[in-house]
């Protein structure tokens, strides 16, 4: 893709609209989050926020705090224990799950 430069102006409350040709490449619409980047060199990178919770806002934010968590306090990671395991098996073993397959609309 090449190089593309769009500008835009800030409001007297610091506000601004995304240029349209920003939201095509990003795949912006209405309520959409942005995530911003700043490099030590002072740039700025602007992408779509990506919420691993789908549309879900609490999973979003659940997975955010987690993943927050993690990077802040590796040391509170723990190796589950196998009896843990066994046990999740003994409760899920018999069961076809096709990770691949559409959701209906009644379970979604």
């Amino acid at each position: 893709m090449p190089t593309l430069e769009v500008e835009s102006t800030l409001t007297d409350r610091y506000q601004t609209t995304v240029p349209e040709t920003v939201r095509r490449v990003l795949h912006l619409g209405k309520r959409d989050k942005i995530h911003y980047t700043i490099r030590p060199s002072g740039e700025v990178v602007l992408s779509r926020a990506n919420f691993s919770g789908g549309d879900d806002p609490v999973l979003g934010q659940f997975l955010t705090f987690l993943a927050g968590d993690i990077a802040n306090h590796p040391e509170h990671l723990q190796i589950i224990d196998i009896g843990l395991v066994q046990h999740i098996r003994s409760l899920v073993g018999n069961i076809d799950v096709d990770l691949d397959a559409t959701l209906s609309t009644d379970s979604e």
